[in-house]
C-alpha cells in the first residue's frame, strides 16, 4: 500500500513548456499593443504583472514519454474584460483548456522574494472554493489550476522561471492500493466497451476536452461515459460499477498522474467515499489504449475535522530528484534577439546559394573574415555594403576626411545629418551607419591619414607620421583582406608594401570619368618567384608614385566620374574577393583571363573564373580580364623593396616619403627610364612612298 503524498516531480510526473509560451508573448501582437503601448520593443517581461492565463493538457499519447502542458498565444486573453472561456475555443481534443496564472517580476531579486508558499496556496485555495461551490462539477478542468512565476531579461533573452500544479495534501493522506493496467482489471468485453465509450466522449466536440469524467459500467458490460455531475445517479445503480475517469498526462506503468490528487479531494468532499477507483485513461495515436491505461483503488480516509472553511495544505512546486524545487532557465536569443534573427534572415541568401546553386560554398570562411577598407567614400560605401551581403562582419575603415555635404547622395553610408556643423569623421559616421543597418555587423572606424611618398614632412612631423604607419601595419596584419579605395595614386603604395610583405590579400579599384580598373594582387616576393606571382597596382609603373593633388586646383582634385562606375567597381572588387576565399589556392591563384584557351583554372573554384584585373568603359559597356605578372622593378611589391624596409624599417620608409626619385633608384627604374631615353629611332623617308618606313635599330 502505497501513501499518495503528492509530491510533484517524483510520482507524479509533471511536464511545462515554457518555450512555446514566452515566444507567443513576444511575437503576439495584440498582447504588445495591451501591455507595450506600441514602444517599439516587447516589454511585457519588465513588468510587475499578475495575468490570468490558459494552459493546455491532454492525455498522455505515448508510452516513452508524458504530455505536455503547453501555453501558446491562445493562451493569453484577448483584452482586459474577456475571459478564460470568451478568449479560448474549445472542442479541441488536443488542447483542453486548463486555468493558471502567471506573476513576472521586473528584477532577479524581486523574483527571489516572491513569496511562493503562499502564491502556491491561494492557488489551492482557489481548487478547494470551486469543489466546495459546485464549480468543479459544471467545469472539472478546475482542478487542474497551475501557477507560474518569471523574470526575463529582455537584455540577453534569458528566461527563469518555476511551475507549481496546486494538488490539495489530504489529512491522512489517501493509500494507493493497487493500479494494474486498464486491460488486465476489464474482461475483453467491457474492455472493447469502455474503449467504444472513450472513443464516442473523445470525439464529441462538446465532452473531448473535458479532463474529469465519470465511467459506468453496466453489468452486461455496456460502458459509457457521463459527466462528474451526474455521479450521485450513477451510484443510486448498484447495477453498475463506477470508476472516476481522468485524461491522465502521466507515461509511467505504475504510476498515476498528479490530477489524481486534486480528484480525490473533490471525491471525498462531495461524495464522502472511502474507497475510489479510477480510471488513468491515455492514448496511442489518438485511441484509447488500455494497455497503457491505468485502472488503480485509493482508499480515502474520512475526516471528521475537515469542513468548507478547513482549507487543506498544498504542494506542487515542481520538485527535482533531490527534493529541491526546480528552477528553469531558457536561453531564447537564437530565436527571439531581434539581432540574431537578422543575421539569421541576412545569412539565408548565402545558405539558399549553397543549398540550391554552389553546394561546395564555404559560408563558415565568410563570416570569419576581417575585412580592411582603405577610403570611406564613394567606392568605400558600397564595398562595405556588399560585404555585408556576402555574410561579412567584421568590417574596419580607415579614413581622415569628413562628409560633406555633396557627399550623402554618391555616399551611400551617410545622411544629410552627418555633414552638418562641418561633418562627422566618415570613418565614425560609416560604422554608425553600418550598425543601423544590421546590427550584427562588428565595424570599427579609424582616423588617420596614410603617409605617401613624395610628400615630403619635417623632421617635427616624423614622430607622427611613423606612428601612423606602424598603426596601418598593425591593422593590416590583424586583417584577412584590404581594399585599397583611396582617391590618390600615392595613397596606394604603402599599402601595396604592407600587404606584400605581409602577404595579406589586396583588392584594388581604382576610377576614371567612365572607366574603371578592379584587380587583385599577388603573393608576397617571398612565397613566390616572380614569374609566378600575379602583379601589384604598381607592378607595370616605370614612374614611382608621387604627390599628384599639390599643382592641382581644388576642381582637379575633385574625382569625377558618372555615376554608375563606383557601384559596378566596388561589386566587382568585392566578388574578387569572394572568389579568392572560395579558391583552394587563396592568395596564391593563378589569373584566369578572357583570352584563355580552357577558361583558366575554373574547375577551381566554385564561383567561376577568378580574373587578375578586370577594366572596364561605361562608354563603351566594355569590360575585360587581364593578366600581368609581377615585377622585379616593382615600387611597392618587389623583393628589392620588401627587404630593404624590412632591414631598415623607419629609415626606408621616411626616404621614400620625402624623396620622390628614392624609390625608383632602389629598383632601377631610374637606369631603365635612362636606357629608354638613350634609345634613338631614326626615320627615312621615301621619296616615292608615305607607306614605306624603315625603322633602322
Amino acid at each position: 500500500m502505497k501513501k499518495i503524498t503528492g509530491r510533484v516531480g517524483s510520482v507524479f510526473n509533471v511536464y511545462f513548456d515554457f518555450l512555446c509560451f514566452v515566444r507567443s508573448l513576444v511575437e503576439n501582437s495584440d498582447f504588445r499593443v495591451r501591455y507595450c503601448n506600441v514602444i517599439g520593443i516587447n516589454v511585457l517581461f519588465c513588468l510587475e504583472l499578475e495575468l490570468i492565463i490558459t494552459g493546455f493538457c491532454g492525455p498522455c499519447s505515448h508510452p516513452q514519454g508524458s504530455n505536455h502542458l503547453r501555453l501558446s498565444s491562445e493562451s493569453l486573453p484577448l483584452d482586459e474584460q474577456s475571459s478564460i472561456a470568451s478568449s479560448t475555443s474549445h472542442g479541441n481534443r488536443n488542447k483542453c483548456p486548463v486555468p493558471g496564472i502567471l506573476y513576472n517580476t521586473n528584477t532577479l531579486e524581486s523574483f527571489d522574494k516572491l513569496d511562493k508558499q503562499s502564491l502556491l496556496q491561494a492557488e489551492a485555495n482557489k481548487i478547494w472554493e470551486d469543489i466546495q461551490s459546485g464549480k468543479a462539477l459544471e467545469d472539472p478542468a478546475v482542478l487542474s489550476r497551475f501557477l507560474v512565476i518569471s523574470f526575463a531579461d529582455l537584455k540577453t533573452w534569458s528566461f527563469q522561471y518555476r511551475v507549481a500544479f496546486p494538488a490539495l495534501f489530504l489529512d491522512p493522506p489517501a493509500s494507493l492500493v493497487e493500479i494494474k493496467a486498464a486491460s488486465e482489471y476489464f474482461s475483453s468485453q467491457e474492455a472493447e466497451s469502455v474503449s467504444a465509450a472513450c472513443k464516442d466522449w473523445r470525439n464529441s466536440h462538446l465532452t473531448t476536452d473535458v479532463p474529469f469524467f465519470l465511467v459506468s459500467d453496466s453489468s452486461d458490460s455496456k460502458a459509457s461515459i457521463r459527466h462528474l455531475k451526474d455521479c450521485e445517479a450513477c451510484q443510486g445503480d448498484h447495477h453498475q460499477k463506477l470508476l472516476f475517469g481522468f485524461y491522465d498526462p502521466c507515461h509511467r506503468p505504475k504510476n498515476p498522474g498528479w490530477p489524481l490528487l486534486n480528484y480525490l479531494a473533490l471525491i471525498r468532499s462531495r461524495w464522502n467515499l472511502e474507497t475510489v477507483r479510477f480510471l488513468c485513461y491515455r492514448e496511442s495515436r489518438g485511441f484509447p489504449d488500455l494497455n497503457l491505461s491505468l485502472v488503480g483503488q485509493a482508499l480515502v480516509t474520512l475526516s471528521s475535522r475537515e469542513s468548507a472553511e478547513t482549507v487543506p495544505n498544498s504542494v506542487g512546486w515542481e520538485l527535482n530528484k533531490k527534493g529541491k524545487r526546480v528552477l528553469q532557465s531558457i536561453d531564447l536569443a537564437d530565436s527571439m534577439d531581434p539581432i540574431k534573427l537578422a543575421a539569421s534572415a541576412v545569412d539565408l541568401n548565402l545558405k539558399l546559394m549553397k543549398w540550391r546553386a554552389v553546394p561546395s560554398l564555404n559560408i563558415d570562411v565568410l563570416s570569419s573574415v576581417k575585412c580592411l577598407l582603405l577610403g570611406a567614400g564613394t567606392l568605400g560605401c558600397e564595398v562595405a555594403r556588399l560585404l555585408m551581403r556576402w555574410g561579412i562582419r567584421k568590417i574596419t575603415f580607415v579614413d581622415y576626411g569628413k562628409v560633406a555635404m555633396s557627399n550623402p547622395v554618391r555616399q551611400s553610408l551617410y545622411t544629410f545629418e552627418d555633414s552638418i556643423g562641418g561633418g562627422e569623421f566618415k570613418a565614425v559616421a560609416a560604422v554608425k551607419r553600418l550598425k543601423q543597418v544590421f546590427p550584427a555587423v562588428e565595424p570599427s572606424g579609424v582616423v588617420m591619414a596614410i603617409p605617401m611618398p613624395g610628400h615630403p614632412i619635417s623632421s617635427q612631423e616624423e614622430d607622427s607620421v611613423l606612428a601612423d604607419c606602424k598603426r596601418l601595419s598593425d591593422l593590416i596584419e590583424s586583417h584577412d583582406a584590404v581594399f585599397l579605395l583611396t582617391d590618390t595614386r600615392e595613397s596606394r603604395w604603402l599599402p601595396s608594401l604592407l600587404c606584400a610583405n605581409a602577404n595579406k590579400i589586396a583588392i584594388n579599384a581604382a576610377l576614371g570619368f567612365d572607366s574603371f580598373m578592379v584587380m587583385r594582387h599577388g603573393a608576397g616576393p617571398t612565397s613566390l618567384s616572380d614569374e609566378q606571382r600575379l602583379g601589384c597596382y604598381f607592378c607595370n609603373d616605370v614612374v614611382a608614385p608621387q604627390d599628384s593633388m599639390t599643382d592641382r586646383t581644388l576642381d582637379q582634385q575633385c574625382t569625377v566620374t558618372r555615376p554608375g562606375v563606383a557601384p559596378i567597381a566596388g561589386a566587382l572588387a568585392v566578388e574578387l574577393l569572394g572568389g579568392v576565399l572560395q579558391h583552394p589556392l587563396g592568395i596564391n591563384a593563378k589569373g584566369d583571363n578572357s583570352s584563355s584557351s580552357n577558361g583558366g583554372n575554373n574547375d577551381d573554384s566554385p564561383l567561376g573564373v577568378l580574373p587578375h584585373q578586370i577594366r572596364g568603359s561605361l562608354s563603351q559597356f566594355s569590360q575585360i580580364t587581364l593578366l600581368g605578372q609581377a615585377s622585379d622593378s616593382c615600387t611597392a611589391c618587389s623583393e628589392t623593396v620588401i627587404s630593404e624596409y624590412r632591414e631598415r624599417g623607419n629609415s626606408f620608409l621616411l626616404e621614400a616619403i620625402n624623396h620622390p626619385t628614392y624609390l625608383e633608384d632602389l629598383t632601377g627604374l631610374t637606369e631603365l627610364k635612362k636606357a629608354a631615353n638613350s634609345f634613338n629611332l631614326d626615320w627615312e623617308d621615301d621619296d616615292t612612298d608615305d607607306e614605306d618606313v624603315a625603322v633602322h635599330m
